[in-house]
């Protein structure tokens, strides 16, 4: 999925998202098994926690398909106090690239990619091809951070349809279409979005489809395995404890 207009409201839509907690996932994986130097991000966004991690003193590469979420998250970074001299010295670089063949010039020594992104890959041999190229594109002892909805989310969210928010700069109605047998869901945004014309409220409305599927936990563990990772876990709901029944969302950690 390739945002475009979604990219400008995604902040302002996803501003509850849980972002300190995926960072500090990830130190936590990081002290356990090697703190980073370089660190690439799959499926960046608008950098809510690609810009933490260079602020922080990382070298991350930040990478997504669409352009607009990479020029968003480039603003963003331009921003911050830091951001000019951060570009200067090399200590970020934004990257338009798809999971499934992403490459960079040399190894890192981490790859993260949260926020559910593995499941925009649609077909099993997608997420075997980006298993492949992250282990790759590792450096030996590199770790695989990712997280993922578990099949049981996205048949919640069917159950549990229609969404909807209802503020006053942004709207939307969310509805979701489950293909059960596949495990994929396909959601429907209606999104309202206010214009400022210096009268009047004016709304902008836009649609969007974006389309998920989830795979069954062993399985993934099992293809990380055969893609050369060692040392698979999986975690649930950014706790430290192994993934059981009622898990909502699963958190791998793999090694090179």
């Amino acid at each position: 999925m390739s945002y475009r207009k979604f990219a400008y409201v995604y902040d302002e839509l996803m501003e509850d998202m849980p972002y300190p907690d995926w960072i500090r996932f990830a130190r936590t994986a990081w002290e356990q098994h090697g703190m980073p130097k370089s660190v690439a991000e799959l499926g960046c966004g608008t950098g809510s926690i690609t810009i933490p991690l260079v602020n922080s003193g990382f070298e991350v590469t930040g990478i997504d398909l669409s352009a607009d979420m990479l020029s968003v998250a480039r603003s963003k970074m331009e921003g911050t106090p830091q951001g000019h001299r951060l570009y200067r010295e090399g200590s970020v670089r934004w990257v338009q690239q798809d999971m499934r063949d992403w490459r960079v010039p040399e190894p890192v020594d981490s790859v993260i990619s949260f926020c559910d992104c593995i499941n925009y890959l649609l077909e099993k041999e997608d997420v075997v091809r980006t298993f492949q190229r992250t282990y790759e594109m590792l450096k030996p002892e590199g770790t695989f951070l990712f997280d993922v909805h578990h099949p049981d989310t996205l048949i919640r969210y069917e159950e549990e349809q229609p969404f909807v928010l209802d503020e006053r700069s942004v709207s939307y109605i969310w509805t979701c279409d489950m293909d059960r047998d596949r495990c994929e869901i396909e959601h429907h945004l209606s999104i309202f979005s206010r214009v400022d014309d210096g009268s009047k409220d004016m709304y902008q409305r836009f649609e969007e489809v974006h389309v998920q599927r989830a795979y069954d936990p062993d399985w993934m563990r099992l293809e990380l395995t055969k893609a050369g990772f060692r040392d698979v876990r999986v975690y649930a709901d950014f706790e430290w404890k192994e993934a059981g029944k009622g898990a909502q969302r699963l958190f791998y950690v793999a090694v090179k």
